[in-house]
């Protein structure tokens, strides 16, 4: 079991790799924003997997304070966006 989870952490973090070659060529700050919150949701799975692995559920606490400041990164992403800001 903890094979396949190493697994999956070594496909979450080539996925971050690829999110972030797409925030270095991104044109539209939209598309940067959409690699970051990739960026939140690796970090949050990435967190999950490794509490189990390590079994640390303190790490679950960790996750879950990167799931909220994914969403409120988002938030704050739309209304300034929604303002003009740049």
């Amino acid at each position: 079991m903890s094979y396949f989870l190493v697994a999956i952490l070594m496909l979450l973090l080539a996925s971050v790799l690829a999110g972030l070659l797409r925030v270095l060529r991104a044109d539209l700050a939209a598309e940067r924003m959409l690699a970051a919150q990739l960026f939140g949701t690796a970090a949050v799975a990435m967190l999950l997997i490794l509490s189990q692995l390590m079994a640390m559920p303190a790490l679950l606490d960790v996750a879950m304070v990167f799931a909220l400041l994914a969403a409120v990164t988002l938030v704050a992403y739309v209304v300034l966006a929604g303002r003009g800001v740049r």
